[in-house]
């Protein structure tokens, strides 16, 4: 892998990273392979280091290339070579796959139920570590379909020679990749032919038969609606929990097709609203999880739904007023925050909450749980934001209930999961 000046190399939101100079830059050395860690790795020792390394398993006997050292007690390397593999270990399916090439996916190299085994570890030890509950049973599910050919949303940089790419683990250096096999046949055809202006950005955004390209804002995959359309119909509609749903192109979906369906099911299982009642949806987007709480308090109950993007607001506005036979649906637009809360002025019986990756903070999860609604869903796609959130939850004396969690990225290390807060 070839590396860039200091000055090239940025964070995601635009901070320079420090060099990835250290002693042990460049060095190969033979690791005994540890447990699973977040991010995609595994852990190793060597000579009194913890060695972060990618593309390897638990238990297996590997030579890793040391790629990124900053000093200290760790550093950050890829197995380049096997020496002992485990039962787990498959071929890639992708060419772009592996030591140095794209950085999308983390565990290509493991088969579909070892994937799925080292994220529930993952969850298991971060619901240890950071909430303090060591006896959570955790098991990913899989959600239909298979590990590829599933994302229906392929973001890809255009590199200086006009080809769509993808970037490297932890680098905005560009892997051309023409065809990434985790996109849907839609969303692969789409950029197929097509002449792109280098150094630009796309989305494409394949919904059922409709395949927009857009310029994305931002770099968060949940950030808010926002960008523009290059080809395609500014609108797009998504089929989950029985109906339709319309947004705003470049607004926040999720990109499996089943997970909306699986999500939305899982939080009505777990709050389990009853008619009359009222719920409280949180960073609601265009509406998904207020519509299905709507439908199950029915005409007597009422839902209040919390937005912080306009865009996304105005959606979730739209699709719930064309909703039949449900609650009327309430949304606000504001971001999400412990003043919001204080004076939301409902007495929510349930509530759900979706927040971006880095979670909803202690400060707004307490004060949504001040409110004292007799259920809570969380909805968190990240472990370490979870287990921080409910740490804050059991120190204001609830209790994690339930926990599921759903393989809603296969191949790569992230996982969606659904938590059920109850008072103790």
């Amino acid at each position: 892998m070839s590396r860039a000046p200091a000055a090239a190399r940025r964070g995601r939101r635009g901070a320079a990273r420090p060099a990835r100079t250290g002693p042990w830059l460049g060095r190969e050395i033979e690791l005994d392979v540890g447990p699973v860690a977040p991010g995609g790795h595994c852990v190793a020792r060597h000579e009194g280091r913890v060695v972060f390394v990618r593309h390897a398993l638990p238990g297996e006997r590997v030579v890793a290339l040391v790629t990124e050292d900053r000093g200290g007690g760790f550093c950050r390397a890829d197995a380049v070579r096997v020496l002992a593999a485990s039962a787990d270990r498959v071929e890639r399916p992708c060419p772009h796959a592996g030591p140095g090439r794209c950085g999308g996916c983390d565990w290509q190299h493991a088969s579909a139920g070892a994937q799925r085994a080292l994220k529930a570890a993952v969850v298991r030890e971060q619901l240890a570590r950071l909430a303090g509950l060591p006896d959570v049973p955790v098991t990913v599910e899989a959600l239909p379909g298979g590990l590829l050919g599933w994302r229906t949303r392929v973001r890809y940089a255009i590199d200086p020679a006009g080809r769509t790419a993808l970037r490297r683990h932890r680098s905005h250096e560009l892997e051309p990749v023409g065809h990434c096999p985790l996109g849907t046949d839609a969303v692969s055809a789409a950029t197929a032919d097509r002449d792109w202006p280098p150094g630009a950005e796309i989305e494409v955004v394949g919904s059922g038969p409709t395949v927009v390209l857009a310029a994305p804002s931002g770099d968060d995959p949940r950030a808010p609606a926002g960008g523009s359309v290059l080809a395609g119909p500014p609108r797009v509609r998504e089929h989950a929990a029985g109906r339709d749903w319309e947004l705003a192109a470049t607004g926040f979906w999720q990109v499996h097709p089943a997970a909306a369906d699986a999500l939305s099911a899982c939080v009505l299982d777990y709050l389990a609203p009853a008619p009359g009642e009222t719920a409280l949806d949180l960073y609601a987007g265009a509406g998904l999880f207020a519509g299905v709480l709507a439908a199950a308090v029915g005409p007597s109950g009422h839902v209040l739904a919390v937005e912080a993007d306009p865009q996304a607001a105005a959606d979730a506005r739209a699709n719930l007023a064309a909703a039949d036979g449900g609650a009327a649906v309430e949304v606000r637009t504001g971001r999400v925050s412990a003043g919001l809360l204080g004076g939301v002025g409902i007495v929510p019986d349930v509530a759900v909450l979706d927040p971006p990756r880095a979670g909803a903070g202690p400060d707004v999860l307490t004060a949504l749980l001040a409110l004292r609604p007799r259920a809570v869903a969380y909805v968190s796609c990240d472990p370490a934001s979870l287990a921080r959130d409910l740490r804050a939850a059991v120190d204001a004396g609830w209790r994690l209930a339930r926990l599921r969690a759903f393989d809603c990225f296969p191949m790569t290390q992230h996982v969606e999961t659904v938590a059920l807060l109850e008072p103790a």
